[in-house]
């Protein structure tokens, strides 16, 4: 006997609000990190006619601005809201990175995370207090993630900055391994690569194979906290997705 369509009960829907910045471009790489009974809910910031720097990440740290894109996400009810910006959440330093959580918390969010809170409790879970960094900013902003992680005991061992200041999701996987490869991770027990507009799943775990060191992501950890906040179960591990994607050649 063939059930009745209409019989079948949906599964139930655990809703993650996530604000971007105006030129967020990397949605699908987000949704490849959550279980398929999550659903994303996703804004953006207004638009900004500036290149990436300081100033521009200053701008986007605007606790005012995404308090007013979350507000825009709770109809649908999410039980957590990720403001989904590397920079914009650790450019103000740690009290900034707090003043984001209040704002969003402030909205009406049931639970808030940011990209750079995310990063540090993943670096923290794993226990790693020596990091290596990629990132696709100019040196001054780079210097600021560096800042950010050294107010909470973390060091940056080597840290490489492509001086990018504008369309940053055109990176190529090629382009984050070419990075990869400038920098000494000699004494780092962890590689983080900076900006949630950079490419970076199915490298991932090839990396950590080739380095011997785990791998962390703006994306992955956005979604590892953001799940966690949710009360969802996160079924791969911090530094890989569930199986490597694809090959680095060797030699």
């Amino acid at each position: 006997m063939t059930a009745d369509p209409f019989e079948i009960t949906l599964p139930v829907q655990t809703g993650i609000g996530v604000v971007a910045p105006f030129d967020f471009a990397l949605d699908r790489e987000l949704w490849r990190w959550v279980p398929d009974h999550a659903c994303l809910h996703t804004t953006r910031l207004p638009y900004l006619p500036e290149p990436v720097t300081v100033q521009l990440a200053e701008a986007l740290a605007n606790p005012h601005g995404v308090r007013r894109a979350t507000t825009d996400l709770l109809v649908p009810e999410p039980e957590v809201v990720a403001y989904s910006c590397t920079s914009g959440s650790f450019i103000g330093g740690a009290a900034g990175e707090a003043a984001l959580v209040a704002a969003m918390l402030d909205a009406g969010a049931p639970r808030a995370i940011t990209t750079s809170g995310a990063m540090v409790s993943a670096l923290e879970t794993l226990g790693v207090r020596r990091v290596a960094v990629v990132t696709p900013y100019v040196d001054a902003v780079t210097d600021r993630l560096v800042s950010f992680l050294a107010e909470y005991g973390i060091t940056t061992t080597a840290s490489v900055g492509l001086g990018m200041l504008g369309e940053i999701w055109k990176m190529t996987y090629a382009h984050v391994l070419a990075a990869v490869a400038e920098l000494d991770t000699t004494g780092a027990d962890a590689l983080f690569v900076s900006c949630t507009n950079v490419p970076t799943y199915d490298v991932i775990e090839p990396l950590r194979q080739r380095l011997g060191i785990p791998v962390l992501t703006a994306n992955q950890v956005t979604m590892w906290s953001a799940l966690r906040a949710a009360g969802v179960p996160v079924d791969w591990d911090l530094g890989a997705p569930a199986r490597p994607a694809i090959r680095l050649p060797t030699g």
